[in-house]
């Protein structure tokens, strides 16, 4: 039998939630027994998902409009800062396409590597398979990413991140829509912290692909790219 891993009460989960009612219950029980800190920002949802987090067990903190995933995520890191059992944050998604176990072990590797920062990586395997269209665009991402920060990844546009208590605290960031991931590692890279990626694999769900976000977050990333 295998054992379960201990809870970290060091690691605060940020997760930024809009209109996610049916799934996001889900992905908070599945957190839980590894980060009892889950902090949920609602960004105005519509569908219940403040309750149904809520009630799965989560800390929640609710915009009352939607501002946007970049503005959420500064609400999450802001808060799990102020908290003085904090070391690490993850920033983890909502929609069931992140992976508990890769959450573990890119904290485990930032302590091993004493790394400030680990950017989670679909890239540096072959487990995840985004299709041809989302592979080009999200590397098209990583090309003018890479161009514009001083660090130089292989997968931009990752919402798995692990990033150290100094770090996170000097992250502000003021892009609204997809661009804060690439807002979001210039002022990581900025930190002049040590960083490193790890690989992961992104579940591409039935429910995903039943809302379209995986097409859809491609052509916001395409058009973020082109307007920023």
């Amino acid at each position: 039998m295998t054992t379960p891993p201990l809870p970290d009460p060091h690691t605060w989960i940020v997760v930024p939630l809009y209109n996610e009612a049916t799934v996001i219950a889900g992905v908070i029980e599945g957190l839980l027994p590894s980060f009892p800190h889950v902090v949920c920002i609602d960004d105005g949802s519509t569908d219940g998902s403040a309750e149904a987090a809520r009630r799965a067990g989560a800390i929640v903190i609710e915009h009352p409009i939607n501002l946007g995933q970049g503005a959420a995520l500064q609400t999450g890191i802001d808060y799990a800062v102020s908290r003085p059992e904090c070391e690490y944050i993850v920033t983890f998604d909502a929609d069931g396409q992140h992976r508990v176990e890769d959450a573990r072990d890119m904290v485990a590797a930032a302590r091993a590597a004493g790394a400030a920062i680990v950017f989670g990586s679909r890239f540096l395997d072959d487990r995840t398979k985004p299709g041809w269209i989302k592979r080009v665009i999200l590397k098209t991402a990583v090309w003018v990413t890479n161009l514009t920060t001083s660090i130089k990844l292989t997968d931009a546009h990752n919402g798995l991140r692990v990033i150290r208590r100094d770090a996170a605290a000097q992250v502000q960031l003021k892009q609204d829509r997809m661009a804060h991931a690439t807002e979001i590692v210039l002022q990581l890279g900025h930190t002049g912290l040590p960083w490193i990626e790890h690989p992961v694999e992104l579940l591409y769900t039935d429910y995903s692909k039943s809302k379209g976000q995986s097409v859809l977050n491609s052509v916001n990333i395409l058009v973020d790219l082109v307007v920023r």
